[in-house]
């Protein structure tokens, strides 16, 4: 056997123009991956070379992924090269899984430098699917514009990249291997950890983990289905809800992580979760719920299907905070949304005298509030919640809040739902995404519906929509200022605003892998007791459409 210090390999390469990272870090399909020379080697090389070479040496760095294909021979190149870039240790979830809000947990918990996240969150996986590469920092959110600026300018230029080929480590067994390189005074080490247990562990320092085991297993138990879509949370959910809280085993379904997510899309929302929300409408389950492909989204579902808008969610989960013992021990210092995100939970943050922040789509919008002591709750309409015991949103986490008011109010979740409204008023919402449209049309269709929405003309506009009267009040591009560094993010999305806090936003969106997508929200405000419980309509606008393919 040779004993001899592994080789270090310095390889040449040549840049590609397009590996800027969207919202959610760089997704593409498979093939753009497979097919494309050193194109993983390129950006994973960027992630390396943008940390300061001080603070990369003999460093601690978090990878994990949600099991998609593609995942494993990622990972193994991932190995290598942070090892030939002087990485001292990487920790990787066992079978290199493990869920977007673990590696946020487990980054923080071991005190790395970052973490590696291989999703493409709620995108098709398989072959033909999309495969995604994230870089988290130190705080365990993602990384923020002047990172992956910096990410992006070094992969425009790139020349080489480092690597040590003959590194293989087993992601199969639960273990800590280490290897010698030349040139290297400490050998690099891989631990494989089981990728619940960090996880569970910190929600077990949040939620009242007796009181929900009483309400899923005690004698008044309620009965629950959860669905993980064949993406990471399957182990999650069969060891936090069912071996530890006691709910039967065939309340999860579809738990165990495929690399296609079964052929379906594991979008956790009423199209894709189809067979859930069939399957609540029969009145057998008093809970239900779905997760997303890498854990950090959720949808709320009640007794005969109904659903939780998940705007109207984290309003509902801000209203009833103190039935997490978490927040009785911290207090709230503030809650969040994103600028598309109704304004439900603008509702109970004025009732509550808390401070609300309204935020550019993405996560680490949030985590920057966070940091800085000012957040602890916050939400987007794409089923993200969350709050400061991580950086990212967390599927699991918002499920387990709703149980905790569940055993608290000890009501339905339409029940709860109503009560809020009757208090809060009503949010309508709906959303509409043109996706894989052409990019430079989408531009132009963008600017051309700016000019038109800033003319003075458009100004008090009303708009009649059957008894209803809608008055433009504003109508403006979105910027946000951050309170805690002053950053300006500009052009953030075309926002019509009425009297009556009602709003239309026009987005384009950064986390598809191929063309543009344009996102289209209607967020419609009522107060009158008497239509809050009508059955909501798509209430339309009409301000002239235009066909984004044909412009």
């Amino acid at each position: 056997m040779d004993d001899s210090p592994l080789q270090v390999l310095t390889l040449p390469t040549a840049p590609y123009p397009d590996q800027r990272p969207g919202t959610s870090g760089l997704r593409k399909k498979v093939f753009v991956f497979q097919s494309k020379r050193n194109y993983l080697q390129n950006f994973i090389q960027s992630i390396y070379s943008s940390i300061d070479l001080l603070d990369r040496q003999g460093s601690t760095m978090v990878v994990g992924g949600d099991g998609r294909y593609f995942n494993q021979t990622a990972i193994e190149v991932i190995v290598q090269m942070a090892a030939a870039n002087g990485v001292g240790r990487l920790v990787i979830g066992h079978h290199g899984i493990m869920s977007t809000p673990a590696v946020s947990c487990v980054i923080r918990k071991y005190k790395a430098i970052g973490g590696i996240v291989l999703t493409a969150s709620h995108n098709p996986g398989g072959r033909e699917g999309d495969f995604g590469i994230k870089f988290n920092t130190a705080n365990g959110g993602p990384a923020q514009d002047a990172v992956t600026n910096r990410i992006f300018q070094i992969s425009r230029t790139i020349e080489e990249y480092a690597i040590c080929p003959e590194i293989l480590v087993d992601l199969a067994t639960l273990s800590k291997q280490t290897f010698d390189l030349e040139n290297k005074f400490k050998p690099f080490t891989v631990e494989i950890v089981d990728s619940v247990e960090s996880y569970a562990n910190m929600l077990r320092n949040i939620f009242d983990f007796a009181a929900l085991k009483e309400l899923l297993s005690g004698e008044n138990h309620i009965k629950i289905q959860l669905d993980a879509m064949h993406g990471v949370m399957g182990p999650y959910v069969k060891r936090i809800l069912c071996e530890e809280l006691g709910s039967p085993a065939n309340s999860a379904i579809n738990c165990v992580p495929l690399q296609d997510f079964g052929g379906q899309h594991p979008d956790p929302n009423l199209t894709y979760a189809a067979d859930l929300v069939e399957t609540m409408r029969g009145g057998q389950y008093d809970f239900g719920a779905a997760f997303d492909g890498d854990g950090d989204r959720s949808m709320i579902l009640g007794k005969h299907g109904f659903f939780v808008n998940p705007s109207d969610s984290v309003a509902v989960i801000a209203a009833n905070v103190f039935s997490i013992p978490y927040f009785q021990h911290t207090g709230v210092r503030g809650y969040a949304r994103s600028m598309p995100t109704s304004a439900a939970l603008d509702n109970v943050a004025r009732a509550t005298k808390i401070e609300l922040y309204e935020t550019p789509t993405g996560w680490k919008f949030f985590g920057n509030l966070m940091d800085a002591g000012k957040l602890s709750l916050c939400g987007e309409e794409s089923f993200g919640t969350g709050a400061d015991h991580i950086r990212e949103k967390d599927g699991l986490w918002a499920v387990l809040a709703w149980l905790s008011i569940l055993a608290t109010r000890k009501q339905s979740v339409e029940d709860i739902i109503k009560d809020h409204w009757q208090t809060f008023g009503r949010n309508f919402f709906t959303k509409y995404d043109y996706e894989e449209v052409d990019l430079d049309a989408a531009i132009q269709m963008m600017e051309d519906l700016e000019l038109r929405i800033l003319g003075k003309a458009f100004m008090g506009q009303r708009f009649a929509v059957g008894e209803k009267l809608y008055q433009v009040e504003k109508a403006d591009n979105f910027e946000y200022t951050d309170p805690v560094d002053g950053r300006i993010c500009r052009n953030q999305g075309l926002r019509i605003i009425f009297t009556d806090g009602s709003r239309i936003i026009y987005r384009l969106s950064g986390t598809g892998s191929m063309g543009a997508t344009v996102r289209v929200y209607i967020d419609s405000y009522e107060k009158d007791p008497d239509k809050i419980f009508r059955d909501p309509r798509v209430k339309t606008f009409h301000i002239k459409t235009i066909s984004i393919q044909k412009y």
